[in-house]
Protein backbone atom coordinates (compact mmCIF):
# COMPACT_ATOMS: atom_id res chain seq x y z
CA UNK A 1 0.00 0.00 0.00
CA UNK A 2 1.06 3.54 -0.53
CA UNK A 3 0.17 4.67 2.86
CA UNK A 4 -0.70 3.40 7.03
CA UNK A 5 -3.86 2.86 6.98
CA UNK A 6 -5.79 2.77 9.96
CA UNK A 7 -8.02 -0.02 8.89
CA UNK A 8 -4.39 -2.15 7.94
CA UNK A 9 -4.81 -5.37 6.28
CA UNK A 10 -7.35 -6.59 8.38
CA UNK A 11 -10.53 -6.91 5.84
CA UNK A 12 -8.16 -8.50 3.50
CA UNK A 13 -6.86 -10.86 6.31
CA UNK A 14 -10.49 -11.93 7.34
CA UNK A 15 -12.18 -12.70 4.19
CA UNK A 16 -8.57 -14.70 2.64
CA UNK A 17 -9.67 -17.13 5.55
CA UNK A 18 -13.26 -16.83 5.31
CA UNK A 19 -13.48 -17.22 1.68
CA UNK A 20 -13.99 -20.92 1.29
CA UNK A 21 -16.86 -20.68 3.58
CA UNK A 22 -18.82 -16.70 2.50
CA UNK A 23 -21.31 -18.40 0.51
CA UNK A 24 -22.22 -21.32 2.64
CA UNK A 25 -22.46 -18.82 5.89
CA UNK A 26 -24.58 -16.61 2.93
CA UNK A 27 -26.84 -18.81 1.52
CA UNK A 28 -29.88 -18.01 3.03
CA UNK A 29 -29.11 -14.21 1.47
CA UNK A 30 -31.39 -13.07 -1.12
CA UNK A 31 -28.76 -11.40 -2.86
CA UNK A 32 -30.63 -11.75 -6.00
CA UNK A 33 -33.67 -9.76 -4.66
CA UNK A 34 -31.29 -7.23 -3.02
CA UNK A 35 -28.96 -6.54 -6.15
CA UNK A 36 -31.82 -6.11 -8.08
CA UNK A 37 -33.80 -3.24 -5.57
CA UNK A 38 -30.54 -1.60 -5.75
CA UNK A 39 -30.30 -1.78 -9.45
CA UNK A 40 -33.71 -0.65 -9.62
CA UNK A 41 -33.17 2.51 -7.61
CA UNK A 42 -30.02 2.96 -9.68
CA UNK A 43 -32.14 3.04 -12.75
CA UNK A 44 -34.38 5.23 -11.20
CA UNK A 45 -31.77 7.64 -10.91
CA UNK A 46 -30.60 7.36 -14.71
CA UNK A 47 -27.97 5.45 -15.51
CA UNK A 48 -26.42 5.92 -19.12
CA UNK A 49 -25.52 2.23 -20.43
CA UNK A 50 -24.49 -1.51 -18.66
CA UNK A 51 -21.30 -1.37 -17.33
CA UNK A 52 -20.73 -2.15 -13.86
CA UNK A 53 -17.60 -1.84 -11.40
CA UNK A 54 -18.44 -4.16 -8.24
CA UNK A 55 -16.04 -2.85 -5.42
CA UNK A 56 -15.14 -5.25 -3.00
CA UNK A 57 -17.11 -8.03 -5.45
CA UNK A 58 -15.96 -10.71 -2.59
CA UNK A 59 -16.99 -14.40 -4.45
CA UNK A 60 -19.35 -12.19 -7.52
CA UNK A 61 -22.91 -12.93 -5.11
CA UNK A 62 -22.92 -9.04 -5.68
CA UNK A 63 -22.68 -8.91 -9.48
CA UNK A 64 -23.84 -12.45 -11.02
CA UNK A 65 -27.15 -11.58 -11.46
CA UNK A 66 -26.34 -8.18 -13.60
CA UNK A 67 -23.62 -10.31 -15.33
CA UNK A 68 -26.33 -13.12 -16.21
CA UNK A 69 -28.60 -9.99 -17.63
CA UNK A 70 -25.60 -8.88 -20.13
CA UNK A 71 -24.13 -6.44 -18.41
CA UNK A 72 -20.10 -5.78 -19.10
CA UNK A 73 -18.69 -6.43 -15.36
CA UNK A 74 -15.21 -5.56 -13.82
CA UNK A 75 -14.86 -6.57 -10.01
CA UNK A 76 -12.32 -6.05 -7.75
CA UNK A 77 -11.50 -7.01 -4.23
CA UNK A 78 -8.69 -6.93 -1.72
CA UNK A 79 -8.52 -10.57 -1.06
CA UNK A 80 -7.08 -13.06 -3.74
CA UNK A 81 -9.23 -15.84 -2.03
CA UNK A 82 -12.37 -14.12 -2.50
CA UNK A 83 -11.03 -13.33 -5.95
CA UNK A 84 -10.36 -17.15 -7.02
CA UNK A 85 -13.96 -17.81 -6.00
CA UNK A 86 -15.70 -15.17 -8.00
CA UNK A 87 -13.81 -16.86 -10.98
CA UNK A 88 -14.64 -19.95 -10.60
CA UNK A 89 -18.68 -18.75 -10.36
CA UNK A 90 -17.88 -16.02 -13.57
CA UNK A 91 -15.41 -17.51 -15.09
CA UNK A 92 -14.21 -15.36 -18.11
CA UNK A 93 -17.12 -13.30 -18.35
CA UNK A 94 -16.06 -11.12 -16.21
CA UNK A 95 -12.68 -9.08 -15.68
CA UNK A 96 -11.54 -9.58 -11.89
CA UNK A 97 -8.47 -7.38 -10.12
CA UNK A 98 -7.33 -7.72 -6.45
CA UNK A 99 -6.86 -4.05 -6.12
CA UNK A 100 -7.45 -2.04 -2.78
CA UNK A 101 -10.39 -0.25 -2.55
CA UNK A 102 -8.45 3.18 -0.75
CA UNK A 103 -6.50 2.98 -3.62
CA UNK A 104 -8.54 2.27 -6.54
CA UNK A 105 -6.35 2.43 -9.95
CA UNK A 106 -8.02 3.58 -13.23
CA UNK A 107 -9.92 0.23 -14.40
CA UNK A 108 -12.45 2.25 -16.78
CA UNK A 109 -15.54 4.34 -17.31
CA UNK A 110 -18.34 3.05 -15.87
CA UNK A 111 -21.70 3.44 -15.64
CA UNK A 112 -22.64 1.65 -12.20
CA UNK A 113 -20.00 1.77 -9.45
CA UNK A 114 -21.29 0.09 -6.34
CA UNK A 115 -20.01 -1.20 -3.14
CA UNK A 116 -22.67 -3.63 -1.87
CA UNK A 117 -23.13 -5.69 1.38
CA UNK A 118 -21.09 -3.10 4.06
CA UNK A 119 -17.77 -3.32 2.58
CA UNK A 120 -17.08 0.70 3.41
CA UNK A 121 -17.54 -0.25 7.13
CA UNK A 122 -14.58 -1.89 6.96
CA UNK A 123 -12.93 1.37 6.34
CA UNK A 124 -12.09 2.59 10.09
CA UNK A 125 -11.76 6.12 9.66
CA UNK A 126 -13.38 8.59 7.45
CA UNK A 127 -10.44 9.12 5.38
CA UNK A 128 -9.90 5.63 4.03
CA UNK A 129 -14.18 5.85 3.38
CA UNK A 130 -13.20 9.18 1.11
CA UNK A 131 -9.89 7.97 -0.21
CA UNK A 132 -12.31 5.11 -1.80
CA UNK A 133 -14.96 7.61 -2.38
CA UNK A 134 -12.28 9.56 -5.31
CA UNK A 135 -11.30 6.01 -6.77
CA UNK A 136 -14.93 5.29 -8.00
CA UNK A 137 -15.21 9.30 -8.96
CA UNK A 138 -12.28 8.53 -10.98
CA UNK A 139 -13.85 5.58 -12.58
CA UNK A 140 -17.42 6.76 -13.31
CA UNK A 141 -18.43 7.76 -16.76
CA UNK A 142 -19.91 10.92 -17.38
CA UNK A 143 -23.25 10.13 -16.35
CA UNK A 144 -22.44 7.18 -14.19
CA UNK A 145 -23.78 6.77 -10.62
CA UNK A 146 -21.63 6.10 -7.74
CA UNK A 147 -23.49 3.51 -4.95
CA UNK A 148 -23.04 2.59 -1.93
CA UNK A 149 -24.16 0.78 1.64
CA UNK A 150 -23.17 0.92 4.92
CA UNK A 151 -24.28 -0.80 8.22
CA UNK A 152 -26.92 1.58 11.12
CA UNK A 153 -26.78 1.18 14.51
CA UNK A 154 -29.68 -0.80 14.48
CA UNK A 155 -27.00 -3.49 12.57
CA UNK A 156 -25.01 -3.34 15.37
CA UNK A 157 -27.20 -3.53 18.01
CA UNK A 158 -27.92 -6.74 16.48
CA UNK A 159 -26.03 -9.16 14.14
CA UNK A 160 -22.84 -7.48 16.02
CA UNK A 161 -24.24 -8.01 19.50
CA UNK A 162 -25.64 -11.81 18.91
CA UNK A 163 -24.83 -15.41 18.00
CA UNK A 164 -25.82 -16.49 14.23
CA UNK A 165 -25.22 -20.26 13.69
CA UNK A 166 -25.62 -22.01 10.04
CA UNK A 167 -25.37 -25.86 9.94
CA UNK A 168 -23.39 -26.43 6.55
CA UNK A 169 -22.59 -30.15 5.48
CA UNK A 170 -22.17 -31.46 9.39
CA UNK A 171 -20.10 -28.45 10.80
CA UNK A 172 -21.45 -25.80 12.65
CA UNK A 173 -20.60 -21.92 11.28
CA UNK A 174 -20.59 -19.43 14.54
CA UNK A 175 -20.78 -15.87 13.86
CA UNK A 176 -20.23 -14.26 17.27
CA UNK A 177 -21.08 -10.37 18.00
CA UNK A 178 -18.80 -9.35 20.87
CA UNK A 179 -20.53 -6.11 21.58
CA UNK A 180 -23.29 -5.20 24.10
CA UNK A 181 -26.24 -3.45 22.75
CA UNK A 182 -25.68 -0.49 25.18
CA UNK A 183 -22.48 -0.07 23.85
CA UNK A 184 -23.30 0.96 20.69
CA UNK A 185 -23.05 4.61 19.83
CA UNK A 186 -22.69 6.50 16.54
CA UNK A 187 -19.05 6.09 15.48
CA UNK A 188 -19.06 2.58 16.94
CA UNK A 189 -15.82 0.38 16.45
CA UNK A 190 -17.67 -3.30 16.17
CA UNK A 191 -15.99 -6.96 16.20
CA UNK A 192 -17.41 -10.08 15.35
CA UNK A 193 -15.75 -13.59 15.50
CA UNK A 194 -16.45 -16.31 13.07
CA UNK A 195 -15.50 -20.06 14.18
CA UNK A 196 -15.93 -23.55 12.68
CA UNK A 197 -15.81 -25.46 15.91
CA UNK A 198 -13.34 -28.26 15.22
CA UNK A 199 -11.57 -26.18 12.69
CA UNK A 200 -9.30 -23.56 14.48
CA UNK A 201 -7.74 -22.47 11.51
CA UNK A 202 -11.07 -20.91 10.14
CA UNK A 203 -11.07 -18.47 13.35
CA UNK A 204 -11.08 -15.16 12.61
CA UNK A 205 -12.37 -11.59 13.68
CA UNK A 206 -13.96 -8.93 11.70
CA UNK A 207 -14.04 -5.31 12.35
CA UNK A 208 -16.07 -2.84 11.41
CA UNK A 209 -17.03 1.09 12.11
CA UNK A 210 -20.01 2.76 12.18
CA UNK A 211 -20.24 6.22 9.77
CA UNK A 212 -23.06 8.72 10.86
CA UNK A 213 -24.84 10.36 7.91
CA UNK A 214 -22.92 13.73 8.20
CA UNK A 215 -19.84 12.21 8.16
CA UNK A 216 -20.87 10.00 5.04
CA UNK A 217 -22.41 13.19 3.42
CA UNK A 218 -18.80 15.34 4.29
CA UNK A 219 -16.52 12.31 2.96
CA UNK A 220 -18.79 12.42 -0.80
CA UNK A 221 -18.19 15.96 -0.75
CA UNK A 222 -14.79 15.81 -0.23
CA UNK A 223 -14.38 13.36 -3.41
CA UNK A 224 -15.92 15.59 -5.58
CA UNK A 225 -19.59 13.37 -5.56
CA UNK A 226 -22.69 14.69 -5.21
CA UNK A 227 -25.45 12.86 -3.43
CA UNK A 228 -28.71 12.48 -5.85
CA UNK A 229 -30.32 10.04 -3.12
CA UNK A 230 -30.83 8.39 0.36
CA UNK A 231 -32.33 5.04 1.15
CA UNK A 232 -32.90 3.30 3.91
CA UNK A 233 -33.71 -1.03 3.87
CA UNK A 234 -35.43 -3.06 5.74
CA UNK A 235 -36.61 -6.68 4.92
CA UNK A 236 -35.24 -5.89 1.63
CA UNK A 237 -37.00 -3.10 0.57
CA UNK A 238 -35.85 0.69 0.40
CA UNK A 239 -37.24 3.90 1.57
CA UNK A 240 -36.39 7.46 0.94
CA UNK A 241 -34.45 8.57 4.13
CA UNK A 242 -33.02 6.79 6.68
CA UNK A 243 -33.79 5.94 10.50
CA UNK A 244 -30.78 4.21 12.14
CA UNK A 245 -33.39 2.91 15.08
CA UNK A 246 -35.48 1.31 11.82
CA UNK A 247 -33.27 0.26 8.59
CA UNK A 248 -30.66 -1.91 9.13
CA UNK A 249 -28.48 -0.32 6.23
CA UNK A 250 -28.58 3.50 4.42
CA UNK A 251 -28.37 3.35 0.83
CA UNK A 252 -26.29 6.10 -1.13
CA UNK A 253 -26.76 7.04 -4.64
CA UNK A 254 -24.08 9.75 -5.89
CA UNK A 255 -22.80 11.44 -9.20
CA UNK A 256 -19.68 13.55 -10.15
CA UNK A 257 -20.16 16.56 -8.74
Amino acid sequence: MQKQWVAGDAAKEAYDVYAPLYDAFNRNYKYERWTGRLLSVAEEAGIGGRRLLDVACGTGLSFITLLEAGWEVTGCDISPQMLERARERAGDRAELVEADMRELPQLGEFDLIWGVNDPFNYLLEVEELEATLRGMKRNLAPTGIALFDLNTLVTYRTFFSEEVVVEDEGQRLVWQGQLSPEEVTPGTFAEARFDVPGRPGQAHVHRQRHFGQEQVRGAIDRAGLECVALYGEQDGELSPGVDENLHTKMVFLCRAG
